[in-house]
């Protein structure tokens, strides 16, 4: 069986159960409108360690290891891990699972990096690569404003088209069988550059990436969007929902009785002032392990199109005056029940 379809998609001959999953985040996540659904809420934002970067570190260890726990699993097992963070040179990853002693591929694909981690750990089970793969990523809202916009102490305001980075980690084991969800299928993005420059506007810069990926998505595959249960972007945010909508209109397609925002789910704009929504590594990572899968697990939802966005900068390439590109890499997730 030829596995590859149209331009950009894989259907997976042999699918990847997904056998668990975790999620770990911050204070003001855990007081948004899913506060009930994740595992660990951290009320220290710090979660006692001495600077940002160590606190996103610990999370991501945290997260795999409740994850690996909950597949009845030991860390041994794990054939590959494919992480990834908003870090420069992704440290957060290296000093959060360098403990686990297993083979590790580090991945940036920025906000869409969770994923790029769950295809490819899927395709690696799907392949006959590996018995039990993991795919992990973090963000946190204090490393993120240093990496890449301004210091907390600098106390600067935000515009209404900025999100708010997630603190949190989210993380899921994948193997051969005995889950109760599959990977059934992916499609890799590709960058899209309509040209935007403005870095607290992000979900104008990846809005056209999630266009293009949900377009040959639905064409590699041959699906209309009611052929889903839910569309679901990870951080486009208020912002980008709108530009989502009306590009896709040019092609003729309309999501808006299936589409969700990883980012419009995971805060209570109104209340929590958080603008546009949520973003990050962790936005979509731990949206996906808490909330959506289970969905999925108890028939809720029979298939879905996990769509995490990516834009694609710098600080060094934005102080350059360069243009923030966007990627969106897609996973087809679906009931195990409901495997073809």
């Amino acid at each position: 069986m030829n596995q590859m379809l149209g331009k950009q998609s894989i259907c997976f001959e042999q699918p990847a159960y997904v056998l668990s999953s975790a999620s770990v985040v911050g204070k003001k996540e855990g007081e948004g409108p899913l506060k009930d659904y994740f595992d660990k809420i951290h009320e220290d934002p710090a979660l006692g360690e001495e600077n940002w970067e160590t606190a996103e570190s610990a999370m991501q260890k945290e997260a795999l290891e409740l994850a690996v726990q909950k597949a009845g699993l030991q860390n041994s097992q794990l054939r590959l891990i494919f992480s990834g963070d908003l870090q420069a040179q992704s440290v957060a990853s290296s000093f959060g699972l360098q403990g686990f002693e297993r083979p590790v591929y580090q991945l940036y694909g920025a906000c869409s990096t969770m994923g790029e981690a769950l295809g490819l750990a899927a395709m690696s089970v799907s392949g006959g690569y590996a018995d039990y793969t993991a795919a992990v990523t973090s963000s946190h809202f204090g490393t993120a404003e240093k990496e890449f916009r301004f210091p907390l102490e600098y106390g600067n305001q935000r515009p209404l088209s900025a999100t708010w980075t997630v603190t949190g980690s989210g993380a899921c084991v994948l193997g051969k069988e005995g889950g109760k969800v599959v990977v059934t299928g992916i499609t890799s993005g590709k960058i899209v550059d309509y040209g935007f420059k403005d870095s607290l506007n992000m979900g104008a810069c990846m809005a056209p990436a999630a266009c293009d990926t949900i377009y040959q998505n639905l064409q590699d595959f041959g699906r209309k969007p009611g052929d889903y249960d839910r569309i679901i972007t990870g951080d486009l945010g208020q912002v980008g929902q709108k530009i989502l909508f009306d590009l896709l209109k040019e092609k003729n397609v309309d999501i808006s009785s299936q589409y969700m925002d990883c980012g419009l789910l995971i805060f209570d704009n109104e209340k929590q002032d958080t603008h546009s929504g949520g973003s990050g590594c962790g936005c979509s990572a731990t949206v996906f392990s808490s909330y959506i899968l289970p969905k999925l697990e108890d028939g809720t939802w029979k298939r879905v199109l996990f769509l995490p966005t990516g834009a694609l900068l710098s600080k060094v390439s934005f102080n350059e005056g360069r243009t923030i590109p966007g990627v969106a890499q897609a996973v087809v997730v679906e009931s195990a029940q409901e495997e073809k």
